[in-house]
């Protein structure tokens, strides 16, 4: 698909409706768009590539926006596969192309390919600028924003921010859906961990004035530019975006979901104004994370297993603490039939993570709730909406 976006940057990116795993383990059940840019000036500087995956459908749309003319440059904002892996057939396209990237860039580029750039290489580091002609393209840093060699680049003629994955969402451009839901579960899996680097990008990008951001994933971003950035500075200041409560259950046989139900629907009886749940065991893990860091309430609901924890729940801890969980407060409810040992396992694990508070009681279920509502389970609830 060719797009033009203003007079002189056109989108050349491409839908990949038949992806099922993005990175190969994110459910994407409308697919991916793997974006490019090329502007057009005196010199024409194309921004990325995109996955060997859609490499003949972006070299069609390449030759269809150049209309003939060469490219004399290549940014390389991010070097994971997914963005790079057109790079050989496009430099053997354009034989005398330069190519545009940090130290880290070209060192990384070594590891994964072969085919030799060494002779083409411009390299650049933080505020080095590159004249198209007409407009200067301005370079930013912006490590670990997911991977150490990122880089942004700002385009003073069109005010663009070109913002390597930042931004991005899962998803085909053609899919009509809100940016909020799928662009929440792509930055707190895949970028979330570095809130404090997205803080340092958003600094640098108060300090421009940005008309348009073009992510490597998802929209282009054209209008109201203040809500996807302001969506971004509360993502990656770790305070919860909306109040409400996430309950996340594993249950072997049933009667830990049944306790997790049950906690629900009593939390609804007492005005609690939105209540989500899940079960770790059938829903896509990557929402949970997604609602876990959105709610500033969660609660836990594990089975005892093997003297341990039930394995969904040991794995959405595990990504959680490798997320940098922080500044919540947690509910635990367990269940065992001989000997309850999920509450002391999962206060273990949230004793290693940043600001969380545990609330007292911890509800302990011998095998399946019976007759009323346990009394331990009450004050939790209103423990949980205090």
């Amino acid at each position: 698909m060719v797009k033009k976006l203003t007079d002189s940057v056109l989108y050349i990116g491409c839908d990949d409706a038949d992806l099922d795993l993005f990175e190969s383990q994110f459910i994407v059940p409308n697919g991916m768009a793997y974006n490019s840019y090329v502007i057009m000036d005196e010199k024409v500087c194309i921004m990325d590539t995109v996955d060997k995956r859609a490499s003949d459908a972006w070299l069609a749309n390449v030759r269809e926006a150049l209309g003939g003319r060469k490219a004399d440059y290549l940014v390389i904002s991010h070097m994971e596969p997914d963005h790079t892996g057109s790079i050989q057939a496009l430099a053997e396209l354009f034989p005398e192309m330069q190519i545009v990237g940090n130290a880290k860039t070209f060192a990384f580029y070594d590891q994964f390919y072969a085919f030799d750039i060494s002779a083409r290489k411009i390299v650049v580091k933080e505020g080095d600028t590159l004249s198209l002609g007409s407009r200067t393209l301005q370079f930013t840093m912006a490590p670990m924003v997911h991977w150490p060699e990122v880089m942004m680049t700002y385009d003073n003629g069109d005010r663009i921010f070109f913002s390597a994955d930042a931004f991005g969402k899962f998803g085909t451009l053609d899919t009509d859906e809100d940016w909020a839901c799928e662009a929440r579960r792509y930055y707190f899996n895949i970028v979330g961990k570095y809130g404090s680097q997205v803080q340092s990008v958003i600094k640098k990008m108060d300090a421009m004035d940005v008309q348009m951001i073009c992510p490597l994933h998802g929209p282009y971003l054209t209008e109201n530019l203040g809500y996807y950035i302001d969506k971004y500075r509360v993502w990656s200041s770790f305070e919860p975006e909306d109040k409400g409560i996430f309950i996340a259950y594993a249950s072997i046989h049933g009667n830990t979901a049944a306790a997790a139900m049950r906690l629900k629907e009593l939390l609804e009886s007492m005005g609690a104004p939105k209540v989500s749940i899940a079960d770790l065991s059938r829903d896509d893990i990557a929402e949970a994370i997604e609602d876990a860091f959105r709610y500033d309430r969660l609660v836990l609901a594990c089975s005892t297993y093997n003297m341990g924890l039930f394995p969904p729940m040991e794995r959405f801890l595990c990504q959680l603490k490798a997320k940098d969980y922080q500044k919540r407060t947690v509910g635990i409810m367990e269940n065992g039939t001989w000997t309850p040992a999920a509450a002391k396992l999962m206060k273990t694990q949230l004793e290693g993570m940043k600001n969380v508070t545990v609330l007292e009681p911890v509800v302990s279920i011998k095998s399946s709730l019976k007759g009323e509502t346990p009394e331990t389970m009450v004050k939790l609830a209103e423990a949980l909406l205090q």
